[in-house]
């Protein structure tokens, strides 16, 4: 993953495009009706069950909006929230924290149907030591709030993106000529340019497993599209050479099962692509 640093400056410039997205040359609606000194306070109420997530995300939505805007917070991120709660209460000029809700609602909506998602998926494979991970298939702009939403829901971040670590998947092997091919080519290219990053190879049988082994400097193996037979199979034949990963379709029904298998990581882009937004609502008090 990124550093902190640069995940922040990720989340810095989804805030200022949203808000330029948003706002344009002004809130009309707010500017027409409501005094510039009008003084407002609304709640965040939870009209759903689930992990509530976006909380610390608001508050960096509504400093940059209105560093004047006060937060009460009543439910931190990651805990758990039924249909009635109140998360928090936004208090200060009435224009502002109307500039601010849509924002706050559609990502904190959004954020909080990928924690409990992910946090169903880290329920579900308590006590056998594999941990799930999350995957680039993300909405395109805001990937650093679904990461932090998954980890919000107890899960882990892969790759962050292209430039963070080295995952050679099926075009890449194929487009390479082959896997040992790849891998040298890899490595080559890691010590011309005088990178660090780590190596992932996706095989898609137990004779591809086998040619990877011959290749050191593999950090983990992606076991892509196994049945679970092929997937102890892999395991076993991995052993403590690197790291294995599971991915492919796996779903609720099926994640325990190849988490009992020995894999180390499971990994499913369902966490963020496959899931309905959570009823929140940004209420006047």
């Amino acid at each position: 993953m990124i550093s902190k640093e640069q995940f922040q400056k990720e989340i810095e410039l989804i805030v200022a495009n949203a808000i330029r997205e948003d706002l344009g040359d002004g809130d009309h609606s707010s500017l027409a009706c409501i005094p510039e000194q009008a003084i407002g306070k609304a709640k965040l109420l939870v009209k759903d069950n689930g992990i509530i997530a976006g909380v610390a995300f608001a508050k960096t939505v509504f400093q940059h909006i209105d560093k004047d805007l006060k937060m009460d917070i009543l439910i931190e991120d990651g805990s758990k929230v039924a249909y009635g709660d109140i998360v928090f209460y936004v208090e200060g000029a009435s224009q502002s924290i109307l500039k601010a809700e849509r924002l706050v609602l559609n990502a904190m909506q959004r954020m909080s149907a990928i924690a409990t998602k992910t946090k169903q998926f880290v329920d579900l494979l308590e006590g056998t030591g594999t941990k799930i991970l999350d995957t680039r298939k993300t909405t395109p702009g805001i990937r650093a709030l679904e990461k932090w939403a998954v980890k919000i829901g107890g899960g882990e971040n892969h790759r962050f993106a292209l430039y963070d670590m080295i995952m050679l998947k099926d075009n890449h092997i194929d487009f390479a000529g082959g896997i040992t091919k790849a891998i040298n080519k890899t490595k080559a290219y890691l010590k011309n340019t005088n990178r660090d990053l780590k190596i992932i190879v996706e095989a898609r049988n137990l004779e591809e497993i086998q040619e990877i082994l011959q290749n050191k400097g593999v950090y983990r193996i992606l076991i892509d599209n196994f049945n679970y037979e092929d997937t102890k199979k892999a395991v076993a034949l991995i052993g403590d050479t690197c790291l294995t990963e599971s991915s492919g379709g796996i779903n609720e029904k099926t994640i325990r099962k190849y988490a009992e298998c020995g894999v180390d990581y499971i990994s499913s882009g369902a966490l963020t692509h496959s899931v309905y937004n959570m009823d929140l609502s940004l209420k006047a008090v």
